[in-house]
């Protein structure tokens, strides 16, 4: 029995010895177990929020707009030569869109009808482009930027005459305007500038 009771000390001894062991390797593994459960946690919840770019358009300058050169007509049907209401208000919203705004050129072509001679009606197609010139420059439009070209009768949109040849007041009125064209102005980007070469035998003098 005295023989004995050392080895059973010494079993007890190892027996106790060996549970921090055990336990070492049970806390890795529920650490282990831990760990692969928050990732697990993080790649579901960055599965269920899409995925966002850098360039979001919550966070991105916004875009800006395109600008197109615009074409637009002043009617003088009932009016003669004198800008009436309607061609007031349409040169009123004309002033205000982003083709006039970027100061670009300005072109009024004026038209007439067939009644009268060339030459009159070439004068009559002036002072429309003339009447809506005076009422884009008192709007604040820089009369450097207008151009006016008088074309007269030479450019018809109805008929001035029916097919039988009576007259045709509808038609002849739908020709007396004048056409604007806003040109948008050219973007130049300057170019870099060229540096002189160097020949070899100065490089050899430079410090």
């Amino acid at each position: 029995m005295r023989r004995l009771a050392p080895a059973l000390a010494l079993c007890v001894m190892l027996a106790a010895c060996d549970r921090p062991a055990g336990n070492a390797v049970d806390n890795g593994a529920n650490a282990a177990n831990v760990a692969d459960n928050e990732i697990a946690a993080n790649e579901a919840d960055n599965a269920a929020e899409p995925v966002r770019s850098i360039l979001r358009p919550e966070v991105a300058e916004p875009e800006v707009p395109k600008i197109e050169p615009l074409d637009a007509t002043v009617a003088f049907g009932t009016s003669g030569l004198k800008l009436d209401d309607a061609a007031r208000a349409a040169l009123d919203t004309l002033v205000e869109t982003p083709a006039i705004k970027t100061g670009g050129a300005i072109t009024l072509r004026g038209h007439s009808d067939s009644k009268g001679n060339d030459g009159d009606n070439r004068v009559a197609s002036r002072i429309r482009a003339e009447a809506v010139e005076a009422y884009l420059v008192e709007k604040g439009i820089a009369k450097d930027r207008i151009s006016l070209i008088a074309l007269g009768e030479t450019r018809p949109i109805a008929p001035n005459a029916k097919e039988d040849g009576s007259d045709d007041p509808e038609g002849r009125a739908k020709n007396r305007r004048v056409d604007i064209h806003v040109a948008v102005p050219t973007v130049v980007v300057p170019t870099a500038a060229v540096l002189p070469s160097i020949s070899p035998v100065d490089r050899k003098d430079k410090p």
